[in-house]
């Protein structure tokens, strides 16, 4: 036997390679994350003073619109996320998703939780130690758990503040470029706006076409441009403050929040509109967690884009206090002349920046929500082989470059813009809160006041900021909430619709007792072919029971291979599933019937093998429970023809690679971890029956296997089409017949998802009536 090797895996990192790696996702987090919130000193200020505020121009007003800007920083993104909710992390997710993913899991308040929870539990379900529970969180959740409607509340309202997120993809880019070139028009005063126009739309097509490389490359593209960017914005407010006003470090007092409401009233409420600019970008941090680790974006934060955030602002201010006249193009008025060409550039450059963040979140996100059934499914693509969390989805990108292009267009006043993308963004931080709320107590189980104190802190500050945004729902702040609604439309239609079909599925399932029967009694001339024959199913209902598509399918054609084994793909509520416990495998009836079960789990964040060494996995899995069943030693392990389901080891034994070199010829490909490594086993000779096999039969029927796989393997999938019952109500049946079968027909097909070769592909077409 020759091993052919692939890489073997590297020892375990010592301290200065953690360490190393750390600082280097925390310089890649540059270029990723914080791009959204390093730009917006180019227009808050402009947009602040943009409506009746600019009738009140003087110290007081300036220096509170400062000291509103430094505690919204301080107390939202520093605060609430880098320190409070990045510590909600789902094993390493963030976002609005994952937040839901763990009450799913930790409760029965989430409609997420596996319908196969049955096969066995996960280590990673389990990672925390538990916390004893108090009276008042047992009633937070069995209220939940009671009733279902509270349930499908919380799911829409999980899925509102997602698709608000998605929306940000469209209005971040659009804000940012759109803000950053419009400093063309502070030096040609004459210049047309279409130009400038011409010009965002360049950068905006640029920027989506360099996502197909990649969250690492693009960070380290990106890295140096925003780095660049806040030594600029750093520095120059160092001086514009030195230069024009070093007394407007008061303004960190937040007496002058007081003294700028009590001075400017409704008008300076309505100005929060603006303010909430300075924040935007406070969620995508969140959200990005899964491309980086808390550490990094701990580090690069709170020690370069925190400190240089402020003093931008600090310096600005300073310039307005002595140039009341230039409020409306603050920012570039206060740049010296000769530095004013680098910052422009620099500054459209960064403006990608900014909106690789909410780009890489919305990648995120919609792949959370693809996994876990709540979004059509879409291509996906894991750029990078170290980081599970990096990927591109082409379908999404080319769809958000189109409506960034069309906003940027039909809008052009970036005052408008910026109405809807403060509402966008402050909806998801609300939504983000109120989830928190319930995490502490439920999943942390840590004390409601606690909470309470959580939600009413920053829920109190967010609620002012929104009920200002919504006051300009009229004016350009529709688009958030046109956004959200297609993209809810869909979600949610996309989950009822699959829901349903699970649902049919488990309540329509073939009874194995039947099955077997009619094999074991051959009533109806079933025929076993030559072959190896791979049902696969989302829902294989279990130990009871196999799905209805293989019984309508044998209903039609009483036929099938000598060796079957039908395959559940299930998608748990965790980011990663161990490799250790990904296969479970059982076998179906009597020996004889050569009839087997395999359940392969992942998480919601793992990409999936390609095809053809997945089918090799699956036979040496099958193998691997082989053996443990002849040995028998393995109490847990071992499988009866009950059905009972064994979890089966991530690397075969040694015992299974010498029984697989003493019967086959072939070359069998294998992973000998979750990290892609993979060895080629060639077998050349025909050496001694391993010892290691004590019963022949099972020496037997492993040799038939490898027959049987060698004379051809075929893959059965269902193409199903779902239909609303004819008594049901008008609004299921749109759901269902228009919404929900629009979508199907338009996504990828399953087999396509799962990449099984048209040649071998035999797709059983069923109607579900639900």
């Amino acid at each position: 036997m020759d091993v052919e090797g692939g890489v073997q895996p590297r020892s375990k990192k010592s301290s200065w390679g953690w360490q190393k790696g750390t600082l280097l996702l925390a310089y890649q987090s540059f270029g990723v994350v914080y791009g959204d919130l390093c730009i917006s000193p180019v227009y808050v200020y402009k947009n602040t003073f943009s409506g009746k505020l600019r009738l009140h121009e003087e110290d007081e007003e300036i220096l509170g619109v400062l000291s509103l800007v430094f505690w919204s920083l301080t107390l939202i993104p520093l605060l609430k996320y880098i320190i409070l909710v990045l510590g909600a992390d789902d094993n390493g997710e963030g976002g609005t998703f994952a937040l839901y993913s763990l009450m799913c899991r930790r409760s029965r308040m989430g409609l997420l939780n596996s319908l196969h929870a049955g096969h066995g539990s996960v280590s990673t379900y389990n990672k925390d130690e538990p916390c004893k529970e108090s009276r008042s969180n047992l009633i937070i959740r069995g209220f939940f758990e009671k009733h279902y409607s509270l349930r499908v509340v919380l799911l829409l309202f999980v899925l509102m503040g997602t698709s608000m997120v998605i929306g940000d993809g469209v209005l971040t880019p659009t804000m940012s470029v759109l803000s950053a070139v419009s400093g063309l028009r502070i030096k040609f005063p004459e210049l047309h706006e279409n130009y400038t126009v011409l010009v965002a739309c360049v950068v905006l097509v640029g920027l989506f076409a360099l996502q197909h490389y990649g969250t690492h490359r693009v960070g380290f593209l990106f890295a140096p441009i925003l780095i660049s960017w806040l030594a600029c914005i750093g520095g120059i407010g160092i001086y514009n403050i030195l230069k024009w006003n070093p007394s407007v470090v008061r303004a960190l007092s937040p007496y002058y929040i007081y003294n700028f409401f009590r001075k400017a009233g409704k008008d300076g409420w309505s100005s929060l509109g603006g303010i909430v600019l300075c924040i935007t970008g406070a969620e995508a941090m969140f959200a990005d967690l899964g491309h980086f680790s808390k550490l990094s974006l701990r580090l690069g934060f709170t020690i370069v884009v925190y400190p240089c955030l402020v003093l931008a602002y600090m310096g600005e201010a300073a310039y307005l206090s002595k140039h009341r006249e230039d409020l409306q193009s603050s920012f570039y008025k206060a740049l010296p002349d000769r530095v004013f060409w680098p910052v422009l550039i620099i500054a459209t450059l960064a403006t990608a920046v900014g909106s690789q963040a909410i780009i890489s979140a919305t990648f995120s996100i919609i792949s959370q929500c693809r996994a876990l059934g709540c979004f059509p499914r879409i291509k996906v693509v894991h750029t990078s082989s170290h980081v599970h969390g990096q990927i591109y989805i082409p379908e999404v990108n080319w769809t958000l470059m189109s409506l960034c292009l069309a906003v940027t267009i039909g809008f052009r006043d970036t005052e408008m813009i910026g109405n809807a993308y403060g509402l966008a963004v402050i909806m998801v931080m609300f939504a983000t809160t109120c989830l928190m709320f319930l995490v502490i107590t439920t999943v942390w189980n840590r004390s409601v006041v606690w909470a309470a104190l959580f939600a009413a802190g920053f829920g109190s500050v967010e609620l002012l900021y929104l009920s200002a945004c919504l006051a300009k729902v009229p004016h350009g702040g529709w688009l958030p909430l046109l956004l959200s609604l297609a993209t809810l439309l869909v979600m949610s239609a996309w989950h009822y619709g699959t829901a349903k079909k699970q649902e049919y599925e488990l309540q329509n399932k073939v009874c194995l007792n039947h099955l077997l029967g009619l094999i074991g009694s051959g009533s109806m001339g079933l025929v076993r072919v030559p072959g190896v024959g791979f049902v696969y199913s989302d829902a294989g209902g279990g130990a009871t029971g196999l799905p209805p598509m293989f019984a309508h399918f044998v209903t039609n054609f009483p036929a099938f291979h000598r060796v079957l084994v039908f395959v559940s793909l299930q998608t748990l509520t965790v980011p990663k599933v161990p490799p250790e416990e990904r296969f479970l495998v059982g076998r179906i009836g009597r020996p004889e019937y050569r009839l087997f079960r395999c359940v392969v789990r992942y998480g919601y964040k793992e990409g999936r093998w390609d095809h053809f060494n997945f089918e090799n996995q699956l036979l040496v899995k099958v193998v691997e429970f082989l053996r443990l069943q002849a040995d028998g030693a393995d109490g847990e392990r071992s499988s009866s023809a009950s059905g009972e389901m064994s979890v089966i080891p991530a690397a075969p034994s040694q015992a299974v690679v010498d029984a697989l070199a003493s019967m086959s010829s072939c070359e069998i490909d294998y992973a000998s971890n979750d990290k892609g490594y993979s060895k080629k086993v060639r077998f050349e000779e025909m050496p001694a029956a391993a010892a290691a096999w004590r019963r022949k039969e099972t020496r037997s029927e492993v040799r038939e296997l490898l027959e049987e796989r060698e004379a051809g393997v075929s893959y059965m999938v269902g193409h199903t089409c779902v239909f609303a019952h004819e008594s049901s109500s008008a609004v299921k049946k749109f759901a269902v017949n228009v919404v929900y079968g629009f979508l199907r027909r338009n996504s990828r097909r399953p087999a396509v998802v799962l990449g099984i070769p048209h040649t071998s592909l035999i797709e059983v077409g069923m109607a579900y009536r639900v």
